[in-house]
């Protein structure tokens, strides 16, 4: 009796031995272990069909752990992590970590985009005062006011001019001529402003080579009959004579033949000198009623249908006034036929006094 107990204590043990032996064990020590159960279990069976009641309790030994087969793999370890939460594999947790910082939304912007738009610059930078104190405005046309009171002072409604008077407001003239000296026209003045500068310019300048001499009785006794070619006016840095002024600006670039009519040479065959300064407002009023005056006026003119008798400018700027007889007829009160016969009268050069 005690023997078989034995035996199928040792025969327990063994069993139970080989159940916890590591699922990688040789195949050698497996068939050993095995060929030992088997050894065991034949010797108790031939010894006892039945199985043994322990004699302490007489209760039935549990059953006998069942070994798992020799070449059961290992299970595999999971594909997913166990510790990956809500399924989500490994690689996606590299690209997404979780945020060390739960305040990151209210933390400040990065460096570099606080500082771009202080990077920007604008198109055009703004003109600071000292820019602007280098490029200032360019000069407006002067005013011709001061000019204006001499002439209605000293010029009659006909054009007489009393240079005696001139003479003793020598200073305002020289003043208004120094403000066209300093003030030269500039390009982005109006045709008009530009006319009338140079206009005034003309004939102010003739009055003060007047007053300079004064008495004189005739300008031709002025630098041997040839002072409108002498070179004396400054204006602008550039020295001109009476005649570049009238014939190498006014009548080329403005191509007006009224102009004649507003130029005074300060003789009594000129057309009376305007007893008004011209303006860029009076000028084209003035050159109208400045063309008709002097073209109707019999002291320079004669005309009737037939026959006509006029200026001697009207001969020597021919090519300005173009068809004599058409010009004459814009602004005559008399009607001039188209084959009327033309002559021209001699000039007084006596002083306009």
């Amino acid at each position: 009796m005690h023997i078989r107990f034995f035996l199928l204590l040792i025969a327990a043990m063994a069993i139970f031995a080989c159940g916890n032996a590591p699922q990688n064990t040789e195949n050698q020590t497996e068939s050993t272990s095995s060929e030992t159960v088997e050894a065991s279990s034949a010797a108790a069976v031939e010894t006892s069909p039945t199985a043994p009641v322990a004699p302490e309790t007489g209760e039935e030994p549990s059953p006998s752990p069942v070994k798992p087969a020799a070449n059961t793999a290992a299970p595999k370890p999971s594909a997913k992590p166990v510790a990956m939460k809500n399924d989500q594999p490994a690689e996606a947790s590299k690209k997404q970590p979780a945020p060390q910082n739960t305040n990151a939304a209210e933390a400040p912007q990065p460096a570099e985009p606080v500082s771009k738009p202080a990077e920007k610059t604008p198109e055009k930078a703004p003109v600071t005062a000292p820019e602007a104190a280098e490029k200032p405005a360019a000069p407006q046309p002067p005013s011709h006011e001061s000019w204006d009171k001499l002439l209605r002072q000293y010029v009659s409604e006909t054009g007489k001019v009393n240079y005696s008077g001139f003479k003793k407001d020598k200073a305002k003239l020289e003043n208004y001529l120094d403000i066209l000296q300093k003030n030269p026209p500039q390009n982005d003045w109006s045709r008009a402003e530009k006319m009338a500068f140079w206009i005034n310019a003309y004939n102010a300048f003739t009055v003060k080579l007047i007053v300079d001499n004064y008495p004189i009785s005739s300008i031709m006794k002025l630098d041997n009959g040839k002072v409108w070619d002498r070179k004396w006016i400054n204006i602008g840095g550039k020295t001109y004579s009476l005649n570049n002024i009238e014939n190498d600006i006014l009548r080329p670039q403005f191509k007006d033949p009224r102009i004649h009519f507003a130029v005074n040479c300060a003789a009594k065959s000129c057309p009376p000198l305007l007893n008004r300064a011209w303006t860029a407002a009076n000028l084209e009023s003035n050159f109208e009623k400045q063309a008709r005056a002097f073209i109707n006026n019999p002291e320079f003119n004669k005309i009737s249908a037939k026959e006509v008798e006029v200026s001697k400018i009207f001969d020597w700027y021919a090519s300005d006034f173009g068809n004599l007889i058409d010009y004459l007829n814009k602004y005559s009160s008399t009607k001039i036929n188209a084959n009327a016969k033309v002559k021209f009268r001699e000039y007084d050069w006596a002083l306009n006094e």
